[in-house]
């Protein structure tokens, strides 16, 4: 069952994803008031209604973290309230309200899988510490301030180090393949990533007329690659 926390629990309302009643998953609605979000009932995942107050779908996130809640928790927002939204506000996944059927339902399942996967939660790779659970990156111990996708294409990368990835195939793996936006899209984040890494920006490699890659440097003396 996936469990849906939204403002407005009458049946009439306009729905925060249209998309939902073509899936199979089994939906409940819910109020998103914290009264409410210390007894939750059993469930799969955690669907958060972010459309219309960013500032209780980022109270609801952070107070069902702490109250340790086990379910993924994937937050629900507006194309323009995506710029507002940032990593430690305690999502798994995020789902923009035009999201068809088919990218709904892979990122419930990309959740659940995340969720239950037994991989290290941190990556540490060229003085870069990642850490999952709290959506946090730092370069030699000093926090980097990232928006959620700069979040998303930096784990990605450092994940997967010295691999070569095209525009395209960055899209499909950090946007989602039903996003519109062209290539470009990619190479504004990787510059904007670079601005924040600094000196150490050539972490983030350009391999020329193909795309990018996370590039591997010794680090002896904090004994992190």
């Amino acid at each position: 069952m996936v469990l849906l926390l939204a403002l407005t629990p009458a049946p009439d309302a306009e729905p925060v994803l249209p998309a939902l009643g073509l899936l199979s998953h089994s939906i409940r609605r819910h109020p998103i008031d914290s009264s409410h979000l210390l007894s939750l009932p059993d469930c799969d995942a955690i669907l958060v209604d972010g459309r219309s107050d960013l500032l209780a779908a980022r109270a609801a996130c952070r107070l069902l973290r702490t109250a340790g809640s086990e379910a993924p928790v994937l937050l629900v927002v507006t194309e323009g309230g995506l710029s507002a939204v940032t990593p430690d506000w305690g999502f798994t996944e995020l789902i923009l309200t035009g999201a068809g059927p088919a990218e709904i339902d892979a990122r419930i399942r990309l959740a659940l899988a995340r969720d239950s996967d037994e991989a290290p939660a941190r990556v540490q790779a060229s003085g870069i510490t990642i850490d999952e659970h709290s959506y946090s990156a730092k370069l030699h111990g000093r926090p980097l301030d990232l928006t959620y996708k700069e979040f998303q294409l930096l784990h990605f990368l450092a994940t997967h180090p010295a691999r070569v990835f095209t525009r395209e195939q960055l899209l499909s793996d950090v946007w989602g393949y039903d996003y519109f936006g062209g290539t470009r899209t990619v190479d504004v984040h990787v510059r904007r990533l670079r601005a924040k890494l600094g000196e150490a920006d050539q972490i983030i490699g350009t391999v020329r007329n193909v795309g990018y890659r996370f590039n591997l440097h010794e680090e002896p003396a904090a004994g992190e690659d």
